[in-house]
């Protein structure tokens, strides 16, 4: 079947078969067009002529620690096997489909940039009040970022990521402190140096979070503080910020209040 070219709507479909975004059935129709259809091998070579000059002009992004540590505690990697069911879900990570529909998600942002551009802007929803998520950079004293903490309050528990890695001796090893206003150190617990660390959260330290409070990390023998209060030097501290909405951006406090006891 020949499909003539349509200035009006720019053969979105050839579109779509440039960009890899078709399903199997549909890419091997179109590729049979383009070798029984001059017309249909004109579009298609105008869309990549429109469409891969666009791909070359974006730049590599790094994400923010966060945002690693989000997708790690979201799908649940640290958390404990479960027994086999007796039809077990395929993972996330042998999901084929997924990593290709990822893999072409940069691609197909070029083509949402083009219809996003002609559209109204629709009014936005109001938010629901609340707050879902903290987080907390935790900085060293030369400024460099230690590690990032971001706290899911609805499943009561932290994510810590290393963000430099820092050296410990020999039976040392880093624990962090959270630090209610006015009041001594809790132990949060016993964070890795070199991996992200997930901590589940009693409702007593959940009840303490929030902006008055601030997080360091000190070092100590390998199973923790003997005394319940920090033994060794404090070699980061940051403020608790919140993250009101956990696909937008992250409020992050990085300054420490001086006056608190302590930090």
């Amino acid at each position: 079947m020949n499909t003539p070219i349509d200035d009006g709507n720019h053969n979105l479909r050839y579109a779509e078969y440039v960009l890899g975004v078709l399903d199997a059935d549909t890419r091997a129709e179109v590729a049979r067009e383009v070798l029984a259809s001059d017309e249909a091998a004109t579009a298609v070579a105008l869309w990549q002529r429109r469409l891969i000059p666009l791909a070359e002009t974006v730049g590599d992004v790094a994400p923010a620690p966060y945002v690693w540590a989000r997708i790690h505690d979201a799908l649940q990697l640290d958390a404990p096997a479960r027994a086999p069911l007796a039809q077990p879900r395929r993972g996330l990570w042998n999901n084929l489909a997924l990593w290709h529909w990822l893999g072409i998600g940069a691609s197909a942002v070029a083509v949402a940039l083009l219809v996003v551009v002609s559209l109204p802007r629709p009014v936005p929803a109001p938010k629901v009040a609340g707050i879902a998520y903290m987080a907390s950079t935790i900085q060293q004293d030369n400024g460099t970022t230690g590690w990032t903490a971001t706290m899911d309050l609805q499943h009561a528990r932290m994510v810590v990521v290393p963000a430099t890695p820092v050296a410990f001796a020999q039976g040392r090893a880093p624990e962090l402190w959270l630090i209610p206003a006015g009041q001594k150190p809790i132990s949060v617990g016993m964070i890795a140096r070199d991996k992200p660390t997930t901590i589940a959260l009693d409702p007593a330290l959940l009840a303490r979070l929030g902006p008055t409070a601030a997080l360091a990390v000190s070092v100590e023998p390998i199973g923790g503080s003997p005394t319940g209060q920090p033994t060794g030097a404090v070699i980061a501290k940051g403020a608790i910020g919140a993250a009101p909405d956990a696909g937008g951006k992250v409020a992050m406090i990085g300054n420490v209040r001086t006056d608190r006891p302590w930090i």
